[in-house]
């Protein structure tokens, strides 16, 4: 393959060009462009198959199927489609997409790769943010979760910049208002929470979102009034699904009684599993669980521990073998690790190929249970 490299001006890159053949692939900056031609340089042709036949026996319906095709597809309208399958030395069984993790419906009605991507640490330069955003969509990340708190409003902002208008398939999870009104200065009010969703539409140049998070329930306005007030955007067609954050299965019971609940979004990893209740029930339910702060480590990757052991042999990463973990822990977990760097996103990623024998699942999950930092990125 004949690959030519076209550089006008020694700043970020405006008009050059990688070509495939005579077809140019346009990028915003130096940073999307190293990280494709990386990629070419090291790229095997792969099918969209992992050769299990994994996507398909985890893919609910043929509507998920349409979904999950066009997302793979999806390209900038100032960009040539980059050619699908490329592949690069950090892959597992020569992928890094987030196909190999397999698809959940959320809602019903919105498929989506398990292994999406928090959009929480963008790099402060927007043209890095940028192609990091472009990157995911194009590795097959179909879930980008936000928050209306990021920045606060700059995560929201750069993923419409980057991505609108949005591929079909792609959902874009944002999170709203409260946390503790000691932390950010808001109470959950009803009028707060309206204005908060206006908000976040006008940020995401959407008209509706499809899954909207409430962040935290305020202790210092009833439940009722909060839920209540989302359960009335969601039939205006504001919201499409709604979700909740750090709940226990007794709050998540009383809200559903008041609205249906798509997903819960709590603090949870290999290292740090106060939530298993919640986990569980979610599973039962078929209630989509996002867990936050997804590579929270503890001692698990000291020298020595089991995620070492389990990552030398896997000639992985302990990250990627903490990610293949919660893929392995329930068929609604719905890992969403955050990076600045295409590098690191393209190695998380690739943590969607692995698989973790039975006794390396078990054996990870006797080991410390508590939290202490992040592992890896």
């Amino acid at each position: 393959m004949l690959i030519r490299i076209l550089v006008e001006r020694p700043e970020p890159l405006a008009g050059s060009a990688v070509t495939e053949g005579n077809e140019p692939l346009r990028f915003d900056g130096w940073l999307e462009l190293l990280a494709v031609v990386a990629e070419l340089v090291a790229a095997a042709p792969s099918s969209d198959e992992d050769g299990d036949g994994q996507t398909d026996r985890m893919t609910r319906n043929g509507g998920a199927d349409r979904h999950l095709r066009s997302l793979r597809s999806w390209r900038r309208p100032d960009q040539e489609t980059r050619r699908p399958g490329m592949s690069t030395r950090r892959d597992h069984r020569g992928r890094t997409d987030a196909a190999g993790a397999g698809t959940f419906t959320l809602g019903g009605d919105r498929a989506v790769h398990r292994l999406g991507f928090g959009a929480m640490r963008l790099p402060k330069d927007r043209s890095q943010a940028r192609a990091l955003l472009r990157r995911a969509v194009q590795l097959g990340v179909g879930l980008i979760d936000t928050a209306e708190f990021y920045g606060p409003g700059t995560s929201e902002r750069l993923i419409a910049e980057a991505l609108h208008p949005y591929p079909d398939g792609l959902v874009i999870a944002t999170k709203g208002l409260t946390h503790p009104p000691d932390r950010w200065g808001q109470p959950g009010h009803p009028e707060r929470l309206r204005e908060a969703v206006e908000g976040s539409l006008r940020r995401l140049r959407l008209e509706q979102i499809d899954l909207y998070q409430l962040a935290r329930i305020d202790p210092t306005v009833p439940a009722e009034e909060q839920v209540g007030v989302l359960a009335e955007l969601r039939q205006q067609g504001k919201i499409r699904h709604l979700g909740l954050s750090e709940v226990g299965v007794e709050q998540l019971q009383a809200a559903r009684e008041v609205v249906p609940v798509a997903a819960v979004q709590n603090r949870y990893s290999l290292a740090d599993r106060a939530w298993e209740p919640v986990v569980d029930h979610c599973q039962g339910e078929g209630i989509a669980f996002l867990p936050w702060f997804p590579l929270g480590a503890g001692r698990l990757t000291q020298p020595g521990g089991a995620l070492d052991e389990v990552a030398g042999r896997h000639q992985a990463t302990p990250a990627q073998v903490a990610l293949a973990w919660l893929l392995a822990r329930s068929p609604v977990m719905l890992p969403i690790p955050g990076t600045s760097s295409v590098a690191h996103l393209e190695e998380n990623l690739a943590a969607a190929a692995l698989r973790l024998t039975d006794d390396e699942f078990q054996l990870l999950g006797l080991d410390v249970k508590q939290t202490d930092g992040p592992i890896g990125h």
